[in-house]
C-alpha cells in the first residue's frame, strides 16, 4: 500500500489541480488559428500539459488537437485516454458550474466527473509511481483528448503520427469494468411521397431532437373533410391507450401533439417515444391511399412501441450484452418526402451485416431507402483477456468488492482507440450525474480513484 500512502500525501495537490482545470470552460467553440475546437478546449489542454511538465513528465502537444504526458522507456506503451472538453453547463445549478466549489466534501462543476477529475486522478496516480521509483517495463502515456463530447475528431489526428497502445483504459464510465460496448448505428430511412391525398391526408410531421434521444415531442398536421369525426377518433384513442395526446384545429388543419418521455438512445425502453405514439394515433384515422399513409402503416406494423427490433426482423440478442436497442430519434415530413433518423445498437457478439440483412429484408419493396449510415463496430473483451484480469485484480484489491463485467449500449473512447476498456470513475450505487446540472465528485472518491488508477497503471505496465 506504499502507493496509497503516497497518494494520501498528495491529497491537497490533487484537489487543487482538479479545481483549476474545472474552472476552465472547455465547451467546444468556434475553431480559431491553432485552436481546432475553440478556445476552451485549447486552454484546458494547455493547463493539463503544463501541469504534467511541472510534475516531471515528458509532454507532447499534437497541434492542440490532443496531447499527452509520458513516463518510462520502451517501444510499447500503456494508454490512459480521457478528455478535457465538456458539454454545455445548462441551467439549474446550485453552485457555479465553473467554480469548482467544495460543499459537504463534494466538488461541484462541469467536468468534475466527466472527465477532468478522473484525468487528474490518473496524472497523480502516475506521479506516485514515478516519485516512488517503482520500476515498470512499458511506457505509460496519459492522453488528453479535447473533442470527445462532439465527435472524437482529435483521435484521427492522433493516429496520423502515433501508433496504438498495447493496453490501457479510459477513466470515463463506471466501475467495475466495461468489457462490452454494443455496435452503434445512426442512419436515416427515407421515402419519397409521390402519391398524395387530396381530402383526408397528412400535411406535415415533425418531432424529436437527436438520433440518440427518445423523442419527447412530436406533432402532425391533418387535413380532413370531417374534422369533428377525426377529433372524436383521437379522443377515443387517447382515452383507450392513455397516451399524452392532444388535438386542436388551427386554420382548418387538425394539429395533433404527442408528448413522450425522453431517455438515452441506448436505453429506449426507459422512455416513451412521442413519434411512435403519434403514428399509432394517425393509424386510426381514415386517410386516403397515399405514400405517407403506407409509410405510417408500415411503421406501426413493424415497430410500434417496440424497442428491441423483433418485429422489424432485427431482434438480435446475446448473453453478454442482451437485446438490440431500436430507437426512432427524429422525424421530418413535408410534401416531398419523409425522413426518420434511427439509432440501432446491436449486441457485442453480433455483426453489422447480420443486422442489416434483417433490416433490408423488411424494407424490401416498401419504397423506403437507407441514407447517411454512420457505424461503429462493437467492442468486446472476453473475461479472460489479460487487460480484464489486471483491472479486475486491482478493483477487487482496492475496493474489497467483487469485480463484475458490464456491457453497455453507450459508447466510450474505448471504441476509438484499440486495446483499451472503460474503467471507472463512477462507483456502484452512486448517482449518475454526468451531463446533468450540479455534477460533482466526492473528494474521497477523487482520491480513491487516484489510488485505483495508480495500481491499474502499475499492473498494466509492470
Amino acid at each position: 500500500m506504499e502507493l496509497n500512502k503516497k497518494i494520501d500525501e498528495m491529497r491537497e495537490k490533487i484537489i487543487e489541480s482538479t479545481a483549476e482545470v474545472v474552472k476552465i470552460k472547455s465547451v467546444e467553440g468556434e475553431p480559431k488559428e491553432g485552436m481546432p475546437f475553440g478556445e476552451g478546449p485549447y486552454n484546458a489542454l494547455k493547463y493539463a500539459l503544463n501541469l504534467c511538465e511541472t510534475l516531471g513528465f515528458k509532454t507532447v502537444n499534437l497541434d492542440n488537437y490532443v496531447g499527452y504526458a509520458e513516463y518510462g522507456e520502451s517501444d510499447d506503451y500503456v494508454a490512459i485516454l480521457g478528455h478535457l472538453d465538456v458539454v454545455p453547463e445548462g441551467d439549474g445549478w446550485i453552485y457555479s458550474p465553473y467554480g469548482a466549489e467544495i460543499h459537504d466534501d463534494r466538488m461541484y462543476g462541469r467536468g468534475t466527473m466527466d472527465d477532468k477529475g478522473p484525468m487528474i486522478a490518473s496524472v497523480y496516480g502516475l506521479k506516485a509511481i514515478k516519485d516512488l521509483g517503482i520500476k515498470i517495463s512499458k511506457r505509460v502515456r496519459i492522453i488528453f483528448g479535447t473533442n470527445e463530447e462532439s465527435g472524437c475528431g482529435e483521435i484521427g489526428h492522433y493516429f496520423k503520427t502515433e501508433k496504438a497502445p498495447v493496453s490501457g483504459f479510459t477513466p470515463d464510465a463506471e466501475y467495475p469494468i466495461i468489457n462490452g460496448e454494443k455496435g452503434l448505428t445512426i442512419f436515416d430511412i427515407v421515402k419519397d411521397l409521390k402519391v398524395k391525398g387530396k381530402g383526408n391526408f397528412v400535411k406535415y410531421i415533425r418531432g424529436g431532437q437527436k438520433a440518440n434521444m427518445v423523442p419527447d415531442y412530436c406533432e402532425a398536421g391533418i387535413v380532413s373533410n370531417d374534422i369533428e369525426k377525426v377529433l372524436g377518433i383521437i379522443k377515443a384513442f387517447k382515452d383507450k391507450k392513455e397516451y399524452d395526446i392532444s388535438a386542436e384545429v388551427n386554420n382548418g388543419i387538425i394539429v395533433i401533439k404527442s408528448i413522450g418521455a425522453s431517455a438515452h438512445g441506448s436505453t429506449p425502453e426507459l422512455g416513451k417515444n412521442a413519434i411512435m405514439q403519434l403514428f399509432a394515433v394517425i393509424g386510426e384515422i381514415e386517410l386516403e391511399k397515399s405514400d405517407i399513409k403506407e409509410f405510417i402503416d408500415f411503421m406501426n406494423k413493424y415497430i410500434g412501441l417496440e424497442t428491441n427490433g423483433e418485429s422489424f426482423g432485427v431482434g438480435l440478442k446475446d448473453e453478454v450484452s442482451g437485446e438490440l436497442s431500436f430507437n426512432i430519434g427524429t422525424v421530418y415530413m413535408n410534401e416531398e418526402k419523409i425522413s426518420m433518423t434511427l439509432n440501432l445498437r446491436y449486441p457485442v457478439t453480433c455483426t453489422f451485416d447480420e443486422m442489416m440483412k434483417g433490416f433490408n429484408k423488411t424494407i424490401d419493396g416498401s419504397g423506403i431507402r437507407v441514407e447517411n449510415m454512420d457505424h461503429q463496430k462493437p467492442l468486446y473483451f472476453p473475461k479472460d483477456h489479460p487487460t480484464i484480469n489486471a483491472l479486475s485484480k486491482v478493483y477487487e484489491e482496492q475496493t474489497g468488492e467483487k469485480s463484475q463485467l458490464l456491457s453497455i449500449g453507450g459508447g466510450t473512447y474505448a471504441k476509438e482507440m484499440p486495446n483499451i476498456v472503460a474503467f471507472g470513475p463512477l462507483f456502484p450505487g452512486e448517482p449518475e450525474l454526468i451531463h446533468k446540472p450540479n455534477e460533482y465528485i466526492k473528494i474521497d472518491d477523487l482520491i480513491r480513484n487516484t489510488k485505483i488508477y495508480a495500481h491499474a497503471i502499475y499492473e498494466l505496465a509492470k
